[in-house]
């Protein structure tokens, strides 16, 4: 299934100077709060612990840009990011770096949500994965353990998030997802 899920929705074609990886992450919450908290193109800092600010400019659709402040203590402090992709039936979410103060040169990534059981219960896998420029002064694995880590990151934190989330009942697996 896994395997199944990255060969049809993570197809990344790195050029020679390029690194690609992906990173998974089983989340004891249902689909509809992890996604409710994804989907979000305008508002990453919801989950992910380094952003501080994110200004999206114009309508929330495929080709919006935002502008994300990143907090201190990484070799950034903004970043210039447009929506590629936004699937609500099928949890499919594609982000490009187009700019920024930061080493992540034509950065790609997409996440993939999907149902999955963790423990006996109702919850979900995370699958996220990318594609970026090696940068000048670093091989391909340095780069590629750097990501990761930041991704690994952002996936405990959504899965902090959103198991919080399915404890308080904030959203219900019935109902369309709401942030709160």
């Amino acid at each position: 299934m896994e395997a199944e899920c990255v060969s049809r929705h993570h197809r990344h074609q790195p050029c020679e100077h390029q690194c690609s990886s992906c990173v998974v992450k089983h989340i004891k919450a249902p689909v509809d709060i992890v996604w409710s908290l994804v989907r979000r193109f305008d508002q990453p800092q919801k989950y992910k612990p380094f952003v501080s600010r994110c200004i999206v400019q114009g309508d929330l659709k495929i080709g919006s840009v935002r502008e994300v402040n990143v907090k201190s203590g990484l070799p950034a402090t903004t970043s210039t990011e447009r929506l590629e992709m936004l699937d609500d039936q099928e949890h499919i979410l594609g982000v490009k770096f187009v700019g920024g103060d930061h080493r992540l040169k034509n950065y790609s990534s997409i996440i993939t949500v999907h149902p999955d059981v963790v423990d006996g219960t109702e919850g979900t896998k995370v699958i996220e994965s990318f594609v970026v420029d090696v940068p000048n002064g670093n091989t391909q694995d340095e780069t590629c353990y750097f990501v990761k880590a930041l991704i690994n990151c952002n996936l405990k934190s959504l899965a902090d998030v959103s198991e919080r989330m399915a404890m308080r009942g904030l959203v219900s697996t019935s109902q369309p997802p709401t942030l709160l």
